[in-house]
């Protein structure tokens, strides 16, 4: 195994292959590439950081490495296109010394036999890449992603909003908290993490186990955007509750906290089986019934209270987590989920008793997975939006739409998650 910086240089490489040629996403790739399951420490660490930095910057990168190629970027052999864009991602983002970058990452292709040919032209174009650093920085922000997301976003969104998205996701992200107790406030002192606002914290430290409170169940993992639903349901004890689409279970943790009885719904098992293990560790398993069925073909034994829909979705709301997102999904792909987003919300709507308040949310901006979805449910009668309230949702007021469902794009004061969310009550 080639040893140091060759080593994390060409592991790198492999998850970038992994995720742009295989639409694979990094975790998964993370847990698959032998290269990168080889490294241990800080070699892992740099690996890692490589292939995140030019994911989170790669429509940047593309354009900047052009010029320097006398055929388009897309006819380089994909593991020499990936050596590239992890070279850029040394040298323009991270601060790499050149020579070690050049050196190392060539060295790499050397090491990697589906890009030993290549290595002499990938020497000549990441030598050049520093005296193009100014060009790469002047590109717009939102040319970090492919044609057909920053496209989609414009149609829907201001230029300066769709700039702020792009920024939010170039950004490496905190780690953020839900504390069980519902106030994040004396939470955030003990986990040396900072108060965001009601049960959310921003954590300085990512060794989630060594935190104060994991093993004791205080907390657990969960966008500050993320927490938003659950709590808009406004359940109390006594009040039962469906959570659809539970897995991996932060919005169950969440109902549960309230003292409420649960119902989480999702059609994975092995899914079910992490909400199962966080209920154990948080104390709160006596409170929740699991349900492995598909949410559209299940119903409670009576009408309940409230239901969460939270619903599959592109996911393209988590860029700051997931930039490979646009990179690894098609258009054609997307246009599939509002189908099953409508049928589990109109499932949802049957669980209900008269009465009774749904919360529909997609961790997705795109209106065609949003409001899209609510209003072509609206329009067959029987329900209406119960709008969302300023004093609901502390730090997110100016999320809220006109129609009064809420959109949390960035321009509060801490970073979060794009999610959309909106809330319906059931005629009596």
């Amino acid at each position: 195994m080639a040893e140091g910086g060759t080593a994390s240089r060409r592991a790198a490489a492999e998850l970038l292959y992994t995720v742009v040629e295989k639409r694979r996403t990094l975790d998964d790739a993370v847990s698959n590439v032998d290269t990168y399951s080889e490294l241990e420490g800080a070699d892992r660490g740099f690996a890692r950081a490589m292939a995140s930095a030019a994911l989170r910057d790669l429509g940047r990168i593309n354009l900047a490495l052009q010029p320097l190629l006398d055929r388009p970027l897309e006819a380089a052999s994909p593991p020499i296109r990936s050596l590239l864009q992890i070279g850029a991602a040394q040298i323009w983002l991270l601060g790499t010394p050149v020579h070690a970058a050049v050196g190392e990452t060539v060295e790499a292709a050397k090491q990697w036999p589906m890009a030993r040919r290549g290595s002499g032209f990938l020497n000549a174009v990441l030598r050049k890449l520093p005296d193009v650093k100014t060009s790469f920085d002047d590109l717009p922000p939102d040319a970090i992603w492919p044609d057909w997301f920053r496209h989609a976003l414009l149609a829907q969104f201001d230029k300066d909003t769709v700039e702020r998205l792009a920024e939010a996701q170039r950004a490496v992200p905190a780690v953020h908290l839900t504390s069980k107790g519902g106030d994040g406030s004396a939470l955030a002192a003990r986990v040396d993490g900072t108060w965001l606002t009601g049960p959310s914290i921003a954590l300085s430290s990512a060794d989630i186990p060594s935190v104060p409170g994991y093993a004791e169940g205080e907390w657990w993992v969960q966008d500050a955007a993320a927490a938003l639903p659950a709590s808009l349901l406004q359940v109390s004890g006594g009040d039962t509750v469906v959570d659809l689409c539970a897995a991996p279970g932060g919005k169950t943790l969440q109902l549960a906290s309230t003292g409420a009885n649960v119902f989480a719904v999702d059609r994975s098992k092995t899914r079910l089986k992490r909400v199962e293990e966080n209920l154990a560790r948080t104390g709160l398993s006596q409170a929740v019934s699991l349900v492995a069925s598909k949410g559209e073909e299940w119903t409670p034994p009576t009408p309940v209270d409230a239901v969460l829909v939270d619903a599959p979705c592109s996911a393209l709301g988590t860029l700051r987590r997931h930039p490979e997102g646009p990179w690894i999904k098609r258009p054609n792909e997307i246009a599939g989920y509002p189908d099953i987003q409508k049928r589990l919300l109109t499932a949802g709507l049957d669980m209900l008793k008269p009465g009774g308040d749904l919360v529909y949310c997609v961790c997705s901006p795109l209106a065609q997975e949003g409001i899209d979805v609510l209003a072509s449910v609206l329009s067959n009668g029987g329900v209406s939006r119960r709008a969302i309230e300023a004093s609901e949702v502390p730090g997110f007021e100016a999320c809220i739409t006109e129609q009064g469902d809420l959109v949390t794009l960035p321009g509060t004061t801490f970073a979060h998650d794009a999610f959309y969310v909106g809330r319906l009550q059931k005629h009596a």
